[in-house]
């Protein structure tokens, strides 16, 4: 099975995978894994004894991480399979994947990584994990499916809070808000991802195939849709508020290994930039 510089893919069974991202030093999205992630749906898609996909984190600190932007300009330009972007091709094509998804999350889920954590089926977190979208105090927004799909996850005032504060949400709260199914102390997580992943995957793929694309008619956005806010998001990078925020954000730590990254929220909240003239 081909492996990617970010992440590894066990077959546990022909009917069972797990996806481990790992991206030292802090799990960041990069442009070689926007590259890598629709190359994993090829091979999902071309798996038919496939159920079941675990994905989790070989860091304990970061599940996995907002896009490096100190590299935006490197983005790939390519298109995906459903003619989209290929963040977008990667978490579209999760979402309606006759494989059902499972995150097993410990540790950090911020930005794009958040993102693409929602295009999956389901969400189970242990109790120290972290969530946030932080883009909005660094004077962008999030583009690649958060402010799509974040209001059907949490409704449409929840999702505002989590968007506009830019702040990180512990897995305690995160359970109440709807963003993962449920919240369980971390030495109860891998039992429990794996009896229910191990569960579903001994059953027939017809039937899977057929709940999730009933369920998909009335819980997922549009491609379309997420492109809106996927062009916003690059173009919000020659934005006033952007062009001050995130060169100062850089120098305070942000990208790199260290306390900023730890407390990603924090640091946010006390920015200089936050009260602009």
């Amino acid at each position: 099975m081909n492996q990617s510089s970010h992440f590894s893919v066990t077959a546990e069974t022909k009917r069972l995978w797990r996806v481990t991202f790992d991206s030292p030093p802090i799990n960041l999205v990069t442009p070689e894994m926007l590259t890598e992630l629709p190359e994993l749906i090829d091979q999902m898609e071309a798996t038919p004894d496939l159920r079941v996909a675990v994905f989790e984190s070989a860091n304990p600190d970061y599940f996995l991480n907002h896009y490096d932007t100190s590299r935006v300009a490197e983005t790939p330009k390519g298109l995906g399979a459903t003619g989209y972007p290929l963040v977008i091709d990667a978490g579209v094509r999760l979402s309606r994947l006759p494989v059902v998804s499972i995150a097993k999350i410990r540790g950090r889920v911020r930005g794009v990584g958040n993102e693409l954590v929602q295009a999956m089926d389901m969400r189970f977190a242990g109790e120290t994990a972290l969530f946030g979208q932080p883009e909005t105090a660094n004077g962008n927004l999030p583009g690649a499916g958060g402010l799509e799909h974040l209001p059907l996850l949490l409704g449409r005032a929840r999702a505002l809070e989590v968007v506009l504060s830019s702040d990180d949400y512990p897995a305690g709260l995160a359970e109440r808000y709807g963003w993962v199914n449920r919240t369980v102390p971390d030495a109860e997580l891998d039992g429990l991802v794996e009896r229910l992943a191990g569960r579903i995957a001994s059953f027939d793929k017809e039937s899977i195939t057929a709940v999730k694309e009933q369920v998909n008619r009335y819980t997922l956005p549009s491609a379309e849709d997420i492109k809106s806010s996927y062009d916003m998001y690059f173009a919000s990078f020659d934005w006033p508020g952007s062009r001050r925020r995130l060169p100062a954000a850089t120098a305070a730590g942000r990208n790199r290994a260290g306390d900023y990254e730890l407390r990603m929220g924090y640091h946010l909240g006390r920015q200089p930039e936050r009260n602009p003239r």
